[in-house]
């Protein structure tokens, strides 16, 4: 999973990069300071993992991943190469979904690429910059589409069709996201890279004041942006995250404490990422390894299989599953199995979240 982090420049994404990856990106208070993107693999905080890892005291435990990309900053016109544009764009194409940070605090020693802190307008400039590039390849794609069209190619027909959909759509202003196509549809127009097509997650970037409720009036802004949208928005104080990232559990857990909160904001803000690209986790759990596993929601057994090992697809038998709210209440594996609640499923078994699982397979 990759996710990349875009934004204004000066917005506090390298900041917010550092906290989350603690990879010591640059991070200063000029305009394209991040040129090249800098990427680092987080795990996705998961307490069920250190749960099962207390339960079966196993020699290693692996936790699920996250990909983070740190994108240089977007200016108005970046579209037609204004700024770092052209490498910022080709950037994003490569991400599964944008992280884009918002910033939703008055500092007047941080300066503001627009001279002034304003949420919406923020927003609305890269949207704007991330609809028109896709404008530019759909317009692309449709005339490149035409002469096979014309020859009677039926897949050409049908991208054609949808690329005058998504022109139209762009035209308006609006994301390809919300053009209305269908799985099937956006499988036939992978290939024209569209960046408004990806999931979007608000990250609004609040002063350290504004802890621990986090709102103000411009992250009400966002909130209201992002459910138009039906996208998702957490509040952050990068600042602060950073200053955690640089202690240790115990002293941690105490500033926390001290800024009237439970978890770093960034615990929220993996999460929801993990959570906007419909994935989930299941376990593999033994005296060797407890792991966790991810998957897309709707995964059946033979599919959750496959993302261990192609093998355990291809000469897949049957999956033993136990819950895992029943194996915390039960205490053990064992407890389990002599309770009956071990549970053999085949191959249309669709995973749940949380799954704890044996593969048996034949090859």
């Amino acid at each position: 999973m990759k996710l990349g982090i875009v934004g204004l420049p000066n917005v506090g994404k390298s900041t917010l990069f550092n906290a989350i990856t603690k990879a010591g990106a640059a991070a200063a208070n000029f305009p394209f300071c991040t040129i090249e993107p800098n990427v680092g693999a987080v795990a996705v905080p998961d307490g069920r993992l250190d749960t099962l890892t207390k339960m079966y005291e196993p020699k290693k435990t692996i936790p699920a991943g996250v990909e983070f990309v740190d994108i240089a900053g977007l200016v108005k016109g970046a579209s037609q190469g204004e700024g770092l544009g052209n490498k910022f764009l080709s950037h994003i194409r490569e991400t599964q979904a944008i992280v884009h940070v918002v910033r939703c605090f008055e500092d007047k020693d941080v300066t503001h690429v627009s001279g002034k802190v304003d949420p919406s307008s923020d927003i609305d400039i890269i949207n704007t910059e991330l609809i028109l590039a896709d404008l530019e390849s759909v317009e692309k794609q449709f005339e490149r589409l035409a002469k096979k069209a014309r020859g009677g190619d039926k897949e050409a027909i049908k991208q054609q069709e949808l690329a005058h959909i998504l022109k139209t759509h762009l035209g308006k202003g609006l994301p390809a996201r919300s053009a209305g196509l269908t799985a099937e549809d956006m499988d036939l127009v992978k290939d024209f890279f569209l960046i408004s097509s990806k999931p979007v997650l608000y990250a609004m970037n609040v002063a350290e004041s504004d802890l621990p409720e986090m709102s103000n009036a411009m992250t009400q802004t966002v909130l209201e942006i992002a459910k138009k949208e039906g996208a998702i928005a957490i509040p952050v104080c990068a600042k602060i995250e950073a200053e955690i990232g640089e202690l240790g559990a115990e002293e941690a857990k105490a500033f926390l404490n001290d800024l009237g909160l439970s978890e770093p904001g960034l615990n929220r803000l993996i999460r929801a990422g993990y959570d906007l690209l419909g994935l989930q986790s299941f376990y593999t759990c033994g005296e060797q390894e407890v792991r966790a596993w991810t998957i897309k929601k709707g995964f059946k057994a033979p599919q959750a299989a496959g993302e261990i090992h192609s093998d355990f697809e291809r000469g897949f038998i049957r999956a033993e599953v136990m819950s895992y709210d029943q194996i915390i209440e039960k205490g053990s594996e064992k407890a389990m199995k002599e309770a009956g609640l071990m549970r053999s499923e085949g191959k249309d078994y669709v995973m749940a979240d949380g799954d704890i699982v044996h593969f048996r397979f034949n090859v």
